[in-house]
Formats: C-alpha cells, sequence, structure tokens
C-alpha cells in the first residue's frame, strides 16, 4: 500500500463527503457578528499546537509547534516542526515575525504563521478556556486537525516517572503506529519500558525499550528531543514540546518514520466501570484497504468486560452491534491487553468477531483512559476513556472539530455552536485537503435521540450526522454516521471566564490518542 493511499494519523483522527465545501448549494455565510466573551486576550502566553492529516496532494502531513501569543493579537516568538514523506522533514524551525491571530467573541479565530517551511499556514481555532483549544489547518498547503494547549514552566526533573505514549503516522510503504510505556529517571533517562508496534497490520508485541532511550524537554517554544528504541532496534529521533508534566507531543524528525503524538502521565492500574470509545482504522477484508470508524461504550468489572455496544461505520455501512464483551488482563509494566468478543473491525460483510488489543493506561487533568492499537493482524487504534457523567447540558456553547475522508479525499471540519434542550445553533469552517475552503457556514442541529443512561447520544445538523458519547460533564467524544462519509472528531464545553495561565480543563485527550487516516474507497 503506498503513503498516499496507507493510513494517515487521524485526530484526530476518514470524513465529509457532501458538505458544500465540496460545493454545491450552501447556505449563505454568516453575517451578524456571534455572541460571547471570548477576545485576543485569552491567548496570552505560550502555547504548544499540532496537527496531522494530509498535504494537497494527499500525502501524509503532521506538524508540532510553540507559540507565544501577546494577549492583542501579536506573535512574538515561535518554532514548528512540519514531517511530509512527500517533502520531507524540517525540524525546529523559527517562526517569523509579523505572525499574528486572531481571537473573536466565540471563541472562534485564528492562527496565521509567516515563514514556516511551507510558507505562511493560517489554522482555524476554537477556544473552549483561555488555555485550550481545537485547531483545523485552513490553507492551501493541506488539511489536519489539532489541539492548542498553553504550556507550563517546566523542568526537566519534573519529568521523573512513567508515561504512556501513542505515536501513529505512515513508514516507507505502509501505516505505522505504536503504543508504549515508559519510565524516565530526573534526567531523562530511560529505566524501564514496553512497546508495542503494528506495521501496516503487522504487529510486533511486548518489546522492551533500550534504556539507551532518553527524553529532554526544552523550554519556552524551542523544543526538546528523544531518542526511543525498542531492544538493540532502531533509534529513532523526536523532537519534544512539553504542555505540562503530566503531557509531551512527539514528532519525529530523522525522516526514517513519519510519525507524530502524545505522552501522558502513566495510570497505575486499569480502570474499572463503563468507559466511552472511538476507533478507527482500516478494513482490509477486500482487496484493497477503506477506512473504519468505530464508538461506543464498554463496562469494566474486574478485568470483565460486559454491557457493551457498538456503533460503527465501515467505509459508509452504517450500523450498531450489542453484546459486545470480553476481558481485559492486569496491568504489568504498565501493559494490558484488550480482547472483544461479539465486535465488527473489519471482517467480510461486517460480521462481528473476536479481536485483541494492547492498552496502555493513561491519567492527565482529571480524565483517565487507555490508549489501543489492535495487535491480532489488523490496523485499528483508539481509546476508552472512563466515564463521569452522563448529559449535555443544554445553553452552553461548544467547540466541536471533525476529521475524515471522504470519497477522494480528507476533509475537517471546525466549528462552534450554542446548545438549546433539543437543538443548536453555530458556524462551521470546511477544509477539503486544502483545496476547497469554506468559512462561516451556518450550522443547524437537533438531538432527535435523546442522551441516553450511558451517556450516549445522536444529532443531526445541515452538514453531517452523528453518535456522541459523554466523556465527563465538559467533554463528548463522536462518530459521524453518514454513509457518505466516516469520521472521528469531539466536542467541549467553552468557559472564556478562566484567566490566562488558569489550569487547563479536564480536556487534554480530546480524541483517540492515535487515529489513523485512510484515502476512502468503495467497498469490494
Amino acid at each position: 500500500m503506498s503513503v498516499r493511499k496507507g493510513i494517515i494519523l487521524f485526530l484526530m483522527f476518514c470524513v465529509l463527503a457532501f458538505l458544500v465545501a465540496c460545493g454545491g448549494s450552501s447556505p449563505a455565510k454568516v453575517i451578524a457578528p456571534p455572541s460571547g466573551a471570548f477576545s485576543n486576550s485569552n491567548l496570552n502566553g505560550t502555547y504548544v499546537f499540532s496537527s496531522a492529516g494530509s498535504d494537497s496532494s494527499g500525502s501524509f502531513l503532521t506538524l508540532v509547534g510553540s507559540v507565544t501569543a501577546n494577549g492583542s493579537g501579536g506573535i512574538t516568538a515561535g518554532t514548528i516542526d512540519v514531517s511530509d514523506p512527500a517533502l520531507g522533514v524540517a525540524a525546529n524551525q523559527s517562526i517569523a515575525t509579523g505572525s499574528t491571530y486572531h481571537v473573536g467573541a466565540d471563541g472562534r479565530g485564528n492562527l496565521t504563521l509567516l515563514g514556516t517551511p511551507l510558507g505562511t499556514m493560517v489554522f482555524d481555532l476554537v477556544l473552549t478556556s483561555s488555555s485550550h483549544g481545537l485547531v483545523t489547518e485552513f490553507d492551501n498547503n493541506g488539511s489536519g486537525s489539532g489541539t492548542i494547549d498553553l504550556q507550563a514552566a517546566v523542568s526537566q526533573a519534573q519529568f521523573a516517572g512513567s508515561y504512556t505514549f501513542g505515536f501513529s503516522g505512515v513508514g516507507s510503504t505502509s501505516s505505522y503506529a505504536t503504543l508504549g510505556a515508559i519510565t524516565l529517571a530526573a534526567d531523562g533517562t530511560t529505566t524501564a519500558g514496553i512497546e508495542d508496534i503494528n506495521n501496516g497490520g503487522s504487529a510486533t508485541t511486548s518489546q522492551a525499550i533500550s534504556l539507551s532511550s532518553k527524553i529532554l524537554v526544552g523550554s519556552g517554544t524551542t523544543p526538546g528531543t528523544a531518542s526511543i528504541a525498542a531492544g538493540a532496534g532502531t533509534a529513532y529521533a523526536f523532537d519534544v514540546y512539553a504542555i505540562d508534566s503530566t503531557h509531551l507531543k512527539f514528532i519525529e524528525t530523522d525522516g526514517l518514520l513519519f510519525l507524530s503524538g502524545d505522552a501522558y502521565t502513566q495510570a497505575t492500574s486499569i480502570p474499572t466501570g463503563q468507559f466511552v470509545y472511538t476507533m478507527a482504522g482500516l478494513n482490509v477484508s477486500g482487496t484493497s484497504a477503506v477506512p473504519i470508524a468505530v464508538g461506543g461504550y464498554l463496562t469494566n468489572t474486574g478485568g470483565v468486560i460486559s454491557s457493551g455496544l457498538e456503533d460503527f461505520n465501515d467505509a459508509g455501512t452504517v450500523n450498531q452491534v450489542t453484546g459486545v464483551t470480553g476481558n481485559i488482563t492486569a496491568l504489568t509494566g504498565g501493559r494490558s491487553q484488550l480482547s472483544l468478543s461479539g465486535f465488527v473491525n473489519g471482517a467480510a460483510n461486517d460480521v462481528p468477531g473476536n479481536y485483541t488489543f494492547a492498552a496502555y493506561p493513561f491519567t492527565a487533568n482529571g480524565i483517565t483512559g487507555v490508549q489501543l492499537l489492535e495487535i491480532d493482524g489488523g490496523f485499528t487504534t483508539g481509546a476508552a476513556y472512563s466515564q463521569t457523567a452522563t448529559s449535555l447540558a443544554a445553553s452552553q456553547g461548544y467547540g466541536l472539530n471533525l476529521s475524515g475522508f471522504n470519497s477522494t479525499s480528507e476533509e475537517d471540519d471546525i466549528a462552534e455552536f450554542t446548545t438549546t434542550a433539543s437543538a443548536f445553533t453555530g458556524i462551521v469552517d470546511f477544509n477539503d485537503q486544502g483545496v476547497t475552503l469554506a468559512s462561516g457556514k451556518t450550522l443547524t442541529g437537533s438531538f432527535p435521540s435523546a442522551v441516553d443512561s450511558n451517556g450516549r447520544g445522536t444529532a443531526t445538523t445541515n452538514f453531517f450526522n452523528y453518535d456522541f458519547y459523554v466523556v465527563n460533564s465538559s467533554t463528548f467524544i463522536l462518530l459521524e454516521n453518514d454513509t457518505t462519509q466516516v469520521a472521528l472528531g469531539t466536542f467541549e464545553q467553552q468557559s472564556s471566564a478562566a484567566a490566562a495561565g488558569a489550569a487547563r480543563a479536564a480536556v487534554s485527550m480530546l480524541r483517540p490518542a492515535v487515529q489513523p487516516h485512510a484515502v476512502r474507497q468503495k467497498k469490494n
């Protein structure tokens, strides 16, 4: 499978075929100014941002960077790393002076970065607070989705401890993803670690991480560096952008693989109770690979998985299965293993079957969950989150991001909306792989299926429809249920009241930690 036709990191992690960004009849662009209490002052300090998706030709494109915002629309410093197998790797590149940003009253805005390795780059954003937001690339270089987070002052010694990491992207000929656990000493050296790798469906499991591996943090907009190797294998080089002592962003810089991802504080046990999850990957049951995305909920009681429900979208075939069961093993060295039965994940004709995933628990800013990587011959990645709420508040503002593929290309959407008891209205922007950009479209929708006792609901809009699952009172993950596209995303409750520099909301993991992208083809 070629890089272009292979899977690409999802965040975000599938897509929007019938959107007006692709042409056709469109509602008029919004003219009335939106309401809200956000402004340029809500972006004040040093922020780490990321995006993963496709360039304008369809090749995998990922980037991670850091900017210092002055609270009044100016960017005073910045650094960016860009990785693309078609264009190469440009690491630790300074962003030019004259770069700017804008935040509107509803939290929607943009970053305009000058002098990047791809020239001028523009990122649409929607802030959920002055310390966190969702990001979509919005220029002709390509399309992708990610996040922006306020950076705390950190020191190397603060990172002594154990972390769960997940990276994904592409290798030279196929999709590639890895999950692992690593324990660091105060100087960044490795004292223990384990890793699972999935290279185009071929899994290598429970590999010891070499004690020669090392992770060093940077300072301000200057990234740190990392070298990570499994056993006596190749040591892969990364730039590292620290958000705080619980969360690091990585991007590979050696050109051997084209990966990016995150590391979070490792949880010391597998959480029990109800989880909600989303995962995405490839259905390889036919003669060519097509994307599949799934979502739902599971209950873990002492290692026994029960009361499971799965919604799935397999290249436009949308359906649901109930009665998903399985087990999850006890934690060993930061690693567990999840086995699911009665689960749809790419078999011919979507017949439920048995699937196995490496499972690594994490915790960050109040969210606890498990990162997942398929290790049974398929290629699916994602995350399950401990559920702490089951409702959706009305009369609140929310930021939304949706990422996936339509019949020909990637598309990424970013929106802000306000809810009533049964409906919502807002504004949405679309980017169809950097070729067609559409901004300021009126978004209207409703909740024809109320959020149930398991925290599952459905939403319909004038552009896309989705099932969603409540993580906590402010965080919701979603699966598009349209037959014309396959996509995953998230939406989060907004609060503009928090002053810049305040602690971030518990939404650091907004979407599956590792999300594969696949160019969508018709099923065979």
